[in-house]
């Protein structure tokens, strides 16, 4: 098979509809608009879910339950593997994973993970630990501690 060969199947490719070329077209002229109003002018429409002024779908049906979504724990992710960048015996704070790039913020607090290799003795210091990440410290001879 030759690169030159290759072409896409039958109606995978369409040509894009050009509006406003001549009145043969079916799309000339008003392009498709109809006449005046506020759907034919540049930058009118309404909003999705506006029904004409009628009190719209979203505000007439009943809202019910509760969501605890509000109140979620969120916790920022770092791995075993990103641990191995630090120098054997290094005393890991969020702080200094914040200083080094590795964590964006630090949201309701550090969660480490077991994923990846960990072969250095290190001190971790974060608020939250995998039963995996926390053996495999322990295991190189590190400490995880809880914050």
């Amino acid at each position: 098979m030759k690169l030159n060969a290759i072409y896409a199947p039958y109606g995978a490719t369409k040509e894009r509809k050009r509006v406003g070329r001549g009145t043969s077209s079916g799309t000339g002229k008003t392009s498709g608009k109809g006449h005046k109003g506020q759907n034919a002018r540049s930058g009118g429409g309404v909003r999705p879910g506006f029904e004409g002024g009628q009190l719209p779908l979203y505000r007439r049906l009943p809202k019910r339950g509760f969501s605890n979504a509000k109140f979620k724990v969120e916790y920022a992710v770092i791995n075993l593997s990103d641990l191995e960048k630090f120098e054997e015996g290094a005393v890991v704070t969020p702080e200094l994973l914040k200083e080094m790039g590795l964590v964006k913020n630090q949201l309701d607090g550090i969660k480490v993970l077991g994923n990846g290799e960990l072969t250095k003795k290190l001190v971790v210091k974060a608020n939250k630990f995998s039963q995996s990440a926390k053996e495999t410290i322990e295991k190189c001879g590190g400490k995880a501690e809880v914050i």
